[in-house]
C-alpha cells in the first residue's frame, strides 16, 4: 500500500471519529461540556501525537512514536491540570516527560521488532523519571516523601545499580 492511500485511509478515520464524537455529544446531552474550549483544548495538543502514532503504524516509521508519546503525555498531563486546576504541578511535572521519552522507545521496539533492546532502555528512562518526579515533587510539597522514604529510596537505587553493574559483568571478557 502506498503512502498516498495510507495517509488518505489515515485522514479518513479520523474524519468519521470526529463526525462519530459530534454525533454522540448530540445525542447525550451530559456530554455537551467536552464542546466548551475551555474544558476540552488541551486534547488540540494529544490529537497530533495520537496522529503521530497513527502515521508510525500505517507508514511504518516506528521512530514516530517517541515525540508521539512525548506529545500524547504533554496533552494528557495539561488535561490534568486544566480539570484539576493544579497548575503549579508543572513544577515538577515536567518530570514525566523522560519517562514518556521511555514509553515512546518501547513503543518502537515493539513497533520495530526490537522490543528486547527497547525494553530495558525504556524503563530505564522511566525509573528515571520516576525518581525526578518523586525528588521535585517532594522538594515543592506535592508528595509528602521524607525520613524513612528518602532513605529507602537511596538504598532501592544503590541495590539497582549494583544487580545492573554485576549482570553486565563476564568472567575473562
Amino acid at each position: 500500500m502506498d503512502q498516498t492511500r495510507r495517509l488518505t485511509i489515515v485522514v479518513g478515520l479520523l474524519l468519521i471519529m470526529f463526525g462519530a464524537f459530534l454525533l454522540i455529544v448530540q445525542l447525550v446531552p451530559g456530554l455537551e461540556m467536552w464542546l466548551d474550549p475551555g474544558y476540552w483544548w488541551p486534547l488540540v495538543v494529544v490529537a497530533p501525537g495520537v496522529l503521530l502514532l497513527l502515521l508510525a503504524l500505517l507508514i511504518r516509521v516506528p521512530a514516530l512514536a517517541v515525540p508521539a508519546s512525548i506529545i500524547m503525555g504533554v496533552g494528557g498531563l495539561l488535561f490534568w491540570q486544566n480539570a484539576t486546576g493544579n497548575w503549579d504541578s508543572w513544577a515538577y511535572a515536567w518530570a514525566l516527560i523522560p519517562g514518556f521519552i521511555g514509553l515512546g522507545i518501547i513503543l518502537t521496539g515493539l513497533l520495530s521488532a526490537k522490543f528486547s533492546q527497547s525494553l530495558g532502555i525504556g524503563l530505564g528512562m522511566m525509573v528515571i523519571s520516576a525518581v525526578l518526579l518523586t525528588v521535585f515533587g517532594s522538594l515543592f510539597g506535592a508528595l509528602n516523601v521524607s525520613g524513612i522514604y528518602w532513605s529507602a529510596l537511596l538504598i532501592a537505587l544503590g541495590v539497582l545499580m549494583l544487580v545492573r553493574a554485576l549482570l553486565r559483568f563476564r568472567p575473562g571478557g
